[in-house]
């Protein structure tokens, strides 16, 4: 983990709103796998796409993370965004696979949606980017 090559900016973000944010996608996903119902992935994909593409302060998703964080009175250090941006570009691409597969192939598009859960479960439990070890193997 110390060879990782991240994305480096000077946009800070608050590592607690990073992980519960990473929660509620797989929270989202796992209704989506056992509902079928696309509209979730499109919220998802919405939501990815705001923290990935623009500059909003909020996506609906972060700005219900920011909302449990205060309520629960929790606190967390800030850590480089850079990395973030690319792992939300990585979640919308992951989400247009769910939504164009569950068209082509709905099995597959559970399948897709079980790896997003993997690496937003790795994310919020664990606190182990997976944007980082992708973003490292596409540059090297």
């Amino acid at each position: 983990m110390k060879n990782l090559l991240c994305p480096i900016s000077s946009l800070r973000v608050n590592e607690t709103l990073v992980r519960i944010t990473a929660l509620l996608v797989a929270v989202l996903v796992t209704v989506y796998i056992y509902t079928r119902t696309l509209p979730i992935i499109l919220l998802l994909g919405i939501d990815f796409y705001i923290r990935a593409f623009t500059n909003l302060k909020y996506s609906p998703l972060s700005w219900v993370a920011a909302q449990i964080s205060q309520r629960l009175a929790l606190s967390g250090a800030t850590i480089d965004k850079a990395p973030k941006i690319f792992a939300a570009r990585v979640g919308f691409l992951f989400t247009a696979a769910i939504s164009i597969l569950f068209f082509i192939s709905p099995t597959s598009s559970v399948i897709v949606g079980l790896a997003l859960i993997i690496f937003a479960l790795l994310e919020a439990v664990l606190n182990i980017c997976v944007g980082c070890l992708v973003y490292t193997y596409v540059v090297f």
